[in-house]
């Protein structure tokens, strides 16, 4: 009644064109995911595989993030690892799902990256602040995608000193 129970998911979705082909942004975002997810989201302060191997699908990893000052922990799992195409990562603990899609452009040289964001579900002690924390997504995602432009962008543009 009212509304109190709608579980209409909490979406922010961003896109950028990256100098880039889609593998290697894929490379970058999926399969140095262990590496690189903390570089392009600095609010991971902690980032720990609980599954051994290569990130892949069934893929589980803890994380502790601090965003706005505020500490949380989540369980998540790789449920798309789609080489050049697509990585998508569900919270196993929480409900969400974070899910980056690369494409091809033309020229051959760029590529779009489209990262969507989904808060399943609120808490109901949340709810009274949804609006503030659609703003807070949909500003999480476009910064997202600025950072793993910028990082892609100029990891290519270094020198390989290997």
């Amino acid at each position: 009644m009212f509304g109190m129970f709608n579980d209409t998911p909490v979406v922010g979705k961003a896109n950028a064109l990256i100098e880039r082909p889609p593998q290697d942004i894929f490379n970058f975002v999926g399969a140095n995911f262990l590496k690189n997810y903390p570089r392009w989201s600095p609010e991971v302060v902690e980032l720990k595989p609980i599954t051994e191997g290569p990130v892949k699908v069934g893929t589980v990893c803890k994380q502790v993030r601090v965003d706005q000052g505020r500490r949380s922990e989540s369980t998540f799992k790789v449920m798309a690892f789609q080489p050049s195409k697509r990585i998508c990562f569900e919270g196993v603990s929480n409900p969400y799902r974070c899910d980056y899609i690369f494409e091809a452009t033309s020229p051959a040289s760029a590529s779009r990256i489209t990262f969507t964001f989904e808060l399943l579900s609120l808490d109901m002690f949340m709810r009274p602040f949804e609006k503030l924390i659609r703003v807070a997504v949909q500003e999480g995602t476009e910064k997202t995608v600025k950072n793993i432009k910028k990082l892609v962008e100029a990891e290519v543009a270094a020198p390989d000193h290997n």
